[in-house]
């Protein structure tokens, strides 16, 4: 039996005991997912933007296009895939995932950019999930970035990399903080405990907003001699 006739099997048993409902309206869900078609179209799409930092580009007719600031002072990583603006209803869902633990939206997430994610030609050698730092975890309990990309990394069959990497410093949370407090906040926050088994991998957030946190984290991984670094987000504020 095939493994993609398994799984259609075990979407039905799962559709049958358990039905999928819209998180977002409570409308019945579909395509396996807990979102209606409805809600799922209305999803703020993020496109018109940049290829490396994934920001707002109105004036870009055309796929590859790199804004000015990336131009005079490109960030670490490489390229960003950003898959919805942060407003509106991916803004409810991911506050829901982050300061509720709600892990069904960690499922949706994962599996709404994986589909997407399937779609590209190059994919990375393995995932590595924004770490926290142990004290912050300690208050959580919970890593959103960890929890997205456990869905990704079954569904698109990549390895996820979470002994590899650490947050060696507890910054205080950013909200408030101008992009170059950021910037100075994550400075030395991350930290490589071992070599990395792969030469191409992608790091993956919840939200971007300055690009602060992901472009530390890219940095000390090619200091550790990754070659390249790819940015996953679920929104781009």
């Amino acid at each position: 039996m095939s493994f993609e006739l398994v799984n259609n099997w075990k979407n039905i048993i799962q559709d049958f005991w358990l039905p999928p409902t819209c998180i977002l309206c409570e409308y019945p869900g579909a395509n396996h997912l807990d979102l209606c078609l409805d809600c799922f179209e209305n999803l703020p799409r993020h496109d018109k933007r940049c290829l490396q930092c994934a920001a707002h580009m109105p004036e870009a007719n055309e796929f590859g296009v790199i804004c000015g600031e990336c131009q005079i002072r490109a960030p670490a990583f490489d390229r960003t895939l950003a898959f919805y603006d942060y407003r509106d209803s991916m803004r409810y869902l991911i506050s829901q995932l982050k300061f509720h633990r709600q892990y069904k939206i960690a499922r949706l997430l994962g599996s709404l950019i994986a589909e997407e994610l399937a779609k590209q030609h190059e994919l990375p050698e393995a995932i590595i999930p924004v770490p926290l730092h142990p004290k912050r975890y300690r208050e959580r309990h919970f890593n959103q970035s960890f929890e997205i990309a456990k869905t990704i990394s079954a569904q698109l069959k990549l390895p996820l990399l979470t002994d590899y990497c650490i947050r060696q410093r507890n910054t205080v949370h950013q909200t408030q903080l101008s992009k170059n407090e950021r910037l100075k906040n994550m400075r030395d926050a991350f930290g490589i405990t071992t070599t990395i088994p792969a030469q191409h991998v992608a790091i993956l957030d919840d939200v971007m907003t300055t690009g602060s946190t992901l472009h530390e984290l890219a940095a000390v991984l090619k200091k550790s001699g990754i070659q390249r670094v790819d940015a996953w987000v679920c929104a781009r504020a």
